[in-house]
């Protein structure tokens, strides 16, 4: 495929209110912050989560714990995830206590909803949380898993021949939601 058209869906500013609104929400349904967790999928979920994090501390004025769930080891489209035993110091290390915890997996862009199984099997290996709930920055559709977000910054229908892309300041330098439409090649 070749790329065709990039186009800005959300700029700093519809971002910050996405995570503001979304903050706002998390709030609301889980009456304050107590006993939760964010917990963000890296790469970029974890930035997320900690802008969240800084919302939530200054409307309640509560610390937030956040956590970090990498999981490249579970996902069901590489090769090797079951040879993927849980080190269970890693756990310990990374101060992850989520048993009996309301957590909020947050990651940049909702898909197949396969990267969020992936993350729910990583969390499971880690302990018995009292529920999960999920919020992404952009749903956009064509879930393959029966998925569902509990908080949405933006949907954004796509086709499957658009990608999107969240490019945040930590890692790209610039805050933006970027749509490209690729055109198939002829061959």
């Amino acid at each position: 495929m070749a790329q065709e058209a990039e186009h800005v869906l959300m700029d700093e500013t519809g971002m910050r209110r996405a995570l503001t609104r979304i903050a706002h929400e998390i709030l609301e349904r889980n009456k304050g912050f107590e006993n939760c967790m964010l917990i963000g999928v890296r790469t970029r979920g974890i930035y997320l989560a900690r802008r969240i994090a800084e919302r939530i501390l200054e409307i309640e004025n509560v610390p937030v714990p956040i956590g970090e769930i990498d999981v490249t080891r579970y996902r069901d489209d590489r090769s090797g995830r079951f040879e993927r035993a849980v080190n269970s110091s890693d756990a310990e290390a990374s101060g992850m206590d989520i048993h009996n915890k309301k957590l909020i997996l947050f990651d940049d862009v909702l898909f197949t909803g396969r990267t969020v199984r992936a993350a729910m099997d990583a969390l499971m290996d880690l302990g018995r949380p009292q529920m999960i709930q999920l919020a992404v920055l952009v749903d956009r559709g064509h879930r393959e898993l029966p998925i569902r977000p509990d908080y949405v910054g933006k949907n954004i229908p796509t086709s499957r021949l658009e990608s999107i892309e969240v490019l945040l300041n930590e890692v790209d330098g610039t805050d933006q939601v970027v749509i490209t439409q690729h055109r198939r090649q002829n061959g």
